[in-house]
Parts: C-alpha cells; sequence; structure tokens
C-alpha cells in the first residue's frame, strides 16, 4: 500500500539529501516569471511537510493535503512553531476538497506517480482546477521513463541509527513497484516491516492532454530544476499550467 504507515517515521532521514530550499527556490522564479504573487498555497500530497514548512517560513500561508494519517503526523510535528501554523487535511488528491480558493498549488516529489489509476489523476486535475483562483497555478514534477528505466532490477539500501531499509524496484513499462524491508532495532531486538509502493508512468503528452480537458491552459514543462531546454536524459520534469483569468479582467 502507498500508506506510508512505516517509513512514514524515517521519511525525512531517507530523503535528507532532496534539498527543499532549492524547490522552493524554483517555484518562486517560476511564480515570478508568471508574475504572480500568491499568497495561499496548497501543498499536494504535502508528505512530512518538509516543504509546507519552507513555505511557510517564507511568507505564504499554506494548505497541506495529504493522503497519509501517519505523514500528516509528522507534518503537525514539524509545523508546531510556525505562524502562522499550516492547516493540514487527511485527503487523497482525487477527493480534495478546500474551503475555499487557492492561489497556487504544489505537488512534489513524483507524488503524480503515486495515482495509479489514470481516472483518480483527471479527477485530481479537476478538482486542482475547481479550487483554484482564476488565473492561478498548479505545478508537480512527474518521472520520466528515462528514470524508470534505469532503476529496473536495482537494490537500493539505506541505514540510519536503529534502523536498515532495503528495497527493490521493478518497472513493467507502465508500473514500477517498490518493495521495502524495514528493519527496526527496539534494544538487542530486530523487527522487520514490509510496505509496498506503485508508482505509474504518465507521458508528457498524456499529462499535458489531460490538464487541457481539466480546464487548464498555458501548460508548460521544464527541466528539473531549471529553466534550460528538457532533453531525452532528464530523470524527472516540471509541469505548470494556469487556470484560465475570469473574462472580465
Amino acid at each position: 500500500m502507498n500508506s506510508y504507515r512505516f517509513l512514514s517515521s524515517y521519511y525525512d532521514k531517507f530523503t535528507d539529501d532532496v534539498g527543499y530550499e532549492k524547490w522552493a527556490d524554483f517555484f518562486e522564479k517560476i511564480f515570478e516569471k508568471e508574475g504572480l504573487k500568491p499568497h495561499l498555497v496548497v501543498d499536494l500530497a504535502c508528505g512530512t511537510g518538509t516543504l509546507t514548512a519552507e513555505m511557510t517560513k517564507r511568507g505564504y500561508e499554506m494548505i497541506g493535503v495529504d493522503a497519509s494519517a501517519e505523514m500528516l503526523m509528522q507534518a503537525m510535528n514539524q509545523t508546531i512553531d510556525l505562524t502562522p501554523r499550516p492547516i493540514f487535511l487527511n485527503q487523497r488528491m482525487e477527493n480534495l476538497d478546500l474551503f475555499g480558493t487557492v492561489d497556487a498549488c504544489l505537488c512534489c516529489l513524483d507524488s503524480i506517480n503515486y495515482v495509479t489509476d489514470e481516472n483518480a489523476l483527471k479527477t485530481a486535475f479537476e478538482k486542482v482546477h475547481l479550487f483554484l483562483e482564476p488565473n492561478g497555478i498548479f505545478i508537480f514534477d512527474v518521472n520520466t521513463k528515462n528514470k524508470f528505466d534505469y532503476m529496473n532490477g536495482q537494490c537500493y539500501v539505506r541505514e540510519d541509527e536503529d534502523v536498515f531499509c532495503v528495497w527493490q524496484v521493478s518497472f513493467d513499462g507502465e508500473i514500477c513497484e517498490y518493495n521495502f524491508d524495514i528493519f527496526e532495532k527496539s534494544g538487542t531486538k530486530w523487527t522487520r516491516l514490509e510496505e509496498q509502493h506503485l508508482e505509474k508512468y504518465y507521458s508528457s503528452e498524456k499529462l499535458c492532454k489531460m490538464l487541457s480537458d481539466a480546464g487548464f491552459i498555458d501548460i508548460k514543462m521544464y527541466a528539473e530544476l531549471s529553466f534550460e531546454p528538457i532533453n531525452q536524459n532528464e530523470n524527472r520534469i516540471f509541469i505548470s499550467a494556469r487556470k484560465r483569468k475570469l473574462t472580465n479582467e
């Protein structure tokens, strides 16, 4: 299951090389290029809230949304001293239901790939469009086929204090399967925990069509944290899309 039931406690340790400040810098550069100054921002599939916290520190009012209650517990603990404190909602993307509209929506770290049901992703895009202010922006990243092909058959290991994690990856051209074995030490004993995560490969062409069908316009693609032209070797690409302005503006 994609619940992060066990991995939530170790997620930040195992992703300490992500560089969330660089991600936030990149998003702010896109805001600037698009002539936007968003105030209220949704961090969709916010996980442990590290990006949510970073954007809050930069002056944005944040709403974090995630399907995993375990990840949201980590996010709430991480942002407990921030002012204003982000709001967190336990929702799946396709069930997104906000209290009102927002200026921007961010969705990071291949969370879009985690939506393996194409109809659910279409609904998620429609929901994001619904809750965006006119002229608002939606920015997300996805893993490319190049990355999935590279990971296929690989085995990865990560060790930290009192925890050892090994995961194997298989990719059939459409679905990428991650099988995690987590060994957790308590006293002199080790406990084995297992999780399975699935991601789906979506071509950029399909994603752009789905965004357009949901009502988005001005769809743009970016290389990983860069405004350089996209090449065939990218492991991750970013996509931004806008909600149409009101006709009387």
